[in-house]
């Protein structure tokens, strides 16, 4: 299913004139990331519009510099967390995701970090984070509460990914 402008917008409202560049992208990665159902894309749009501030951000707002050190992040050299803080719509962050994301997309993304801020690669990277958790599963079976962890870590935000979520459910069927 195409999202429309209108649905996007009825979704991400504070996205305004930015919902339009996204649009096309944001299609383009949920059919190549298999994110092809009303469910799936209703918990996709939801956790993208927590993540990014409806997309507003496309770096994280914070300097990165709590991330550094992380091993469990793969930040092992010194700048890492700056240099790797989350970046695209889902915020991938540390540079081991750098780099899986970078492999999978076809990107330097470990000598060019911000290229995830770009539209395209901030809508792909979120699709590949997305499939590459195994996330669609977990949306099918309606765990928004799973979806979450798996994205953040905890349930940073819940509340307001699962506001975001019944809007998108309304919106999409």
């Amino acid at each position: 299913m195409q999202l429309t402008l209108a649905q996007l917008l009825k979704i991400m409202p504070l996205a305004r004139a930015r919902a339009a560049a996204f649009l096309d992208p944001l299609n383009s990665a949920m059919a190549e990331f298999g994110i092809n159902t009303p469910a799936r894309q209703a918990s996709f749009l939801a956790q993208l519009a927590h993540e990014s501030g409806q997309p507003v951000y496309v770096r994280e707002l914070a300097s990165g510099a709590a991330h550094e050190g992380r091993k469990d992040l793969g930040n092992v050299q010194p700048g890492d967390g700056v240099r790797f803080r989350g970046r695209g719509l889902i915020q991938v962050t540390g540079r081991s995701n750098y780099a899986a994301c970078g492999k999978a997309l076809g990107l330097d993304l470990l000598a060019q970090p911000a290229l995830l801020e770009q539209t395209v690669t901030a809508c792909r990277s979120a699709g590949w984070f997305w499939q590459s958790r195994g996330l669609n599963a977990m949306a099918d079976a309606g765990d928004q509460v799973a979806v979450t962890r798996r994205i953040n870590g905890g349930t940073n935000g819940l509340a307001e990914r699962l506001a975001y979520f019944k809007t998108a459910q309304k919106v999409l069927t």
